[in-house]
């Protein structure tokens, strides 16, 4: 009821906003709309989040494996993580931008480039975050598996993944928000299809209503699956802890 309030607010000061600034600027509520309909019908919006929507999996599931991976060695080995830190500051620090450019300009504009340069500007939070899961592992429960000489797969299915399973989530939600924004650059950079593309294509022919069209299909469609899948996955992984009294 109270997201129903919301939205119902959301609309409302949207459209005292347009009549305030002029429609010029910001079209209202029906104009958007229409022009989200005419989209919709013609198949070009379906096609343009469908490819979008592919690029963020691809992209999310490529980042947090290869990031799962590395930062849980770089919490366990010593070694791995002074070797591997001073590169885990650069990605860190590294705009967005120059990572989709330099992939583009030596990978070439095609959908590899974008998605890895997609997965390499996730990659160093999934990292942190599982580095820091892996170094508040609980050393006794370690020591409990070895004394009761549990296999690797069991070790890690009853052992470590649960202790895990809170940063995984972490990971997870930070990562795929950062996601959501990177994408729509890249997009707009290099590729000829997309959410992205189609807000580059209004900004540059200035229609705003096929602009708002775009940016509000597509937060709906980021808020759609943040309900139904990102937090339900967020609390089942994080079921087994103990609740606050």
């Amino acid at each position: 009821m109270l997201r129903l309030l919301s939205f119902v607010l959301f609309i409302v000061t949207w459209w005292i906003a347009s009549l305030l600034i002029g429609e010029a600027k910001l079209p209202a509520p029906p104009i958007v709309l229409s022009a989200m309909m005419t989209e919709a019908r013609s198949g070009a919006l379906f096609l343009n989040l469908g490819a979008t929507l592919a690029r963020v999996a691809l992209a999310f599931t490529l980042a947090m494996a290869l990031g799962s991976a590395i930062g849980y060695a770089m919490g366990r080995v010593r070694l791995v993580d002074r070797i591997g830190d001073p590169w885990l500051i650069l990605l860190l620090n590294l705009p967005a931008l120059v990572v989709i450019v330099l992939a583009y300009i030596w990978a070439g504009l095609t959908e590899v480039a974008a998605i890895a340069a997609i997965a390499i500007n996730k990659l160093p939070t999934a990292v942190v975050t599982l580095r820091e899961g892996a170094r508040a592992l609980d050393p006794a429960l370690d020591e409990m598996a070895t004394a009761f000489a549990f296999p690797r797969g069991r070790l890690y299915r009853h052992v470590i993944l649960p202790q895990l399973a809170p940063y995984i989530a972490a990971a997870a939600r930070s990562g795929l928000s950062l996601v959501w924004k990177i994408v729509l650059v890249a997009e707009l950079l290099g590729r000829p299809n997309g959410v992205g593309f189609e807000i580059g294509v209004a900004f540059q022919l200035f229609d705003i209503p096929l602009l708002l069209a775009y940016s509000l299909s597509f937060a709906a469609v980021v808020l759609v699956i943040e309900t139904l899948l990102v937090q339900p996955f967020e609390t089942r992984l994080s079921r087994w802890r103990l609740r606050a009294a």
